[in-house]
């Protein structure tokens, strides 16, 4: 976990939006495209825990109006193909639950929490305005997907599914815990279903995740993510 990422950030103001990533490739993408001052970026690392930590973390320590979990991802064809950006409607922990005779249940079917969090839905849909984003569900996974079969089933428990990525349901559980509204922000690197490291277009992501963050209504965001 890398807090904070940069000098910059370390008197993150309350009108600052934080926005967390998982690897360095991906806050520097953001950071070069952002302007000056916007925002403060947490690398958190891979997968829901870390991202779960580093997002209480950075709460705890600065105010912030609104939290943007970042980065690229798997989409799921045909409606988020290599190179799309994408904004969440629905955060959703897709693996979190049991494996029964009957097939998977989550833990709110089995009666233990949520596995969804709803973003605000007029700041989701500004976000994805700005951006040229498709709005749909982005699911968070701790085992990316590598099978044809693992992508069939993932689409039939959650229809409309735009992308998967590893960070964004733990992020949203670390900003409701401190009542600070969160989106989810995505480009398109591969898309989810056998693994095939020579079709992954990760430049291309990283550029069309900065074109994204120049692209903010900073101000609007954050005032929306205020009074939304």
């Amino acid at each position: 976990m890398t807090l904070p990422h940069s000098p910059d950030e370390q008197s993150a103001r309350p009108g600052r939006l934080l926005v967390v990533v998982a690897v360095a490739a991906e806050a520097e993408a953001v950071l070069a495209a952002a302007p000056a001052g916007r925002l403060a970026v947490v690398t958190a690392g891979v997968g829901p825990a870390a991202a779960a930590a580093a997002t209480a973390f950075a709460l705890a320590a600065e105010p912030h109006p609104l939290v943007i979990s970042a980065g690229i991802a798997g989409g799921f064809a045909p409606l988020a193909p290599v190179g799309a950006t994408v904004v969440a409607d629905r955060m959703v922990a897709a693996d979190l639950g049991a494996q029964t005779p009957e097939g998977f249940l989550d833990v709110a079917e089995l009666g233990f929490g949520t596995v969804v969090h709803t973003p605000p839905a007029a700041t989701a849909a500004l976000l994805a305005r700005a951006t040229g984003a498709v709005l749909g569900p982005v699911l968070t996974v701790s085992t990316v997907t590598g099978s044809a079969e693992r992508a069939a089933e993932l689409t039939r428990r959650h229809p409309g599914a735009v992308a998967e990525a590893m960070e964004g349901f733990g992020v949203a559980e670390a900003a409701a815990r401190h009542g600070v509204p969160v989106l989810e922000l995505r480009t398109v690197s591969n898309p989810v279903g056998p693994r095939d490291r020579a079709a992954w277009r990760i430049g291309e992501a990283l550029a069309a995740l900065g074109r994204a963050f120049a692209a903010l209504p900073y101000d609007t965001l954050a005032e929306e993510a205020r009074h939304g």
